[in-house]
């Protein structure tokens, strides 16, 4: 997400952090310990990490570097994920050449190197060109802080472009639900994921490590690896975040996270709308300085993908409302692999998948009507800082369903 006071950042998502890592419910106490002693060598601290990029944030905001002027902001942009994508094709390359050897591998390594020493050098730029660009999209829109009515920025908006830590979710077996989330170190390899999976489901639950494309620090982890509008929405939707942590729906959405009081209806609510007024947000971003319409997303093929996901997710929630969880996981293997056939590569498909992915009720992993009923309240609304202001005020699916009656 993004970040607000420094301090404020830091007691809420260290506190965040401490929750996910060392507590669990009373009832729950032999499985916690389990699971802890699972993750214990991969886990990734964010108190630890805060606590190492603070003074840098400070030095950064006391230098008065971010009011740096550059001539062309955005060709400046275009040139970094330029190269993005081309560290991007040979990355694979060099995946596909595996572990061969030879003049070609060390000439691809050394330009591979080469590129990604240029966009480390443009890398603090671009953070505060977008970072401006997007300030500019909700001032225009009239929105600033939750707090107050007075037109400043809050939290403020902050953000670093590198790999965020991977996310562990955890869903029962016999039904699907985000039950625990763990961050895991960024370097965490393949064979390392799976022996964690393979272990964390032998107590029985369903599990998958996921990469995240953001993550609500102080500042924002952003992922380095994205399109231009995939790093401004991903911006614009952590800073969201952050901004409804302050409300009603958000500070719900805390103590369902934190494990303090588990609400799956409110966890989709709120990354719903985070994700609803990012979408709006980042595509005047994109329009205004950059000129088209993102990466083109809804063709044909993504709606194909849609429709498998959708149809995917209602037998499967058939299969556990029977009580099939086995049926239902050799059914999600079987159109995995019919999925990768049709060129839609997933490394698992599982409960816990549909958990992290279905919280986004606009999205084909999920089949919650609130997708649809937060549709509905955004055509009612007269603007996004409408729309916004009428979703943070609610506090259960029932005021969703009552505030579009």
């Amino acid at each position: 997400m993004q970040r607000k006071s420094a301090i404020g950042l830091i007691v809420i998502w260290g506190f965040l952090a401490f929750i996910l890592i060392s507590l669990g419910c009373a009832a729950a106490a032999t499985f916690d310990r389990n699971l802890r002693a699972i993750v214990a060598p991969h886990v990734f601290s964010i108190t630890r990490w805060e606590m190492g990029i603070l003074p840098y944030e400070v030095k950064e905001a006391v230098s008065g570097n971010h009011s740096e002027i550059i001539d062309d902001e955005v060709a400046l942009v275009t040139r970094y994920f330029s190269l993005t994508e081309r560290i991007g094709a040979l990355d694979s390359r060099l995946e596909a050449a595996g572990s061969a050897s030879g003049p070609d591998q060390v000439s691809l390594e050394n330009e591979l190197a080469f590129l990604e020493k240029q966009r480390a050098e443009l890398t603090p730029s671009v953070e505060r060109v977008i970072a401006r660009q997007v300030r500019e999209a909700l001032k225009q829109q009239g929105i600033y802080s939750p707090l107050s009515g007075a037109e400043v920025s809050f939290p403020p908006l902050n953000f670093t472009l590198q790999e965020p830590p991977r996310l562990l979710v955890v869903s029962p077996r016999d039904h699907i639900e985000s039950i625990r989330e763990v961050t895991l170190k960024q370097d965490i390899s393949l064979a390392e994921i799976e022996a964690v999976e393979a272990k964390v489901d032998s107590l029985g639950v369903s599990s998958l490590v996921v990469r995240l494309g953001g993550l609500s620090t102080f500042p924002t982890f952003v992922s380095d690896n994205g399109s231009l509008s995939f790093v401004i929405d991903a911006v614009v939707e952590e800073w969201l975040h952050q901004y409804l942590a302050f409300t009603p729906l958000g500070f719900r959405y805390v103590l369902d996270a934190t494990g303090v009081s588990r609400d799956y209806e409110i966890a989709t609510m709120n990354e719903t709308v985070a994700g609803m007024v990012s979408d709006e947000i980042g595509a005047m971003v994109y329009d205004r300085y950059y000129g088209g319409n993102g990466d083109g997303a809804g063709d044909e093929e993504s709606e194909e993908f849609d429709r498998e996901m959708r149809e995917i997710r209602r037998t499967v929630d058939e299969y556990l409302a029977r009580g099939e969880a086995a049926a239902a996981e050799q059914f999600m293997e079987e159109r995995r692999q019919y999925l990768a056939g049709k060129g839609y590569y997933l490394r698992k498909l599982n409960q816990a998948y549909f958990a992290f992915y279905g919280t986004y009720a606009d999205s084909p992993t999920s089949i919650s009507p609130i997708g649809l009923e937060l549709k509905k309240l955004r055509e009612q609304s007269a603007s996004v800082k409408d729309f916004l202001g009428r979703a943070a005020t609610l506090t259960s699916r029932e005021d969703l369903k009552l505030s579009i009656e």
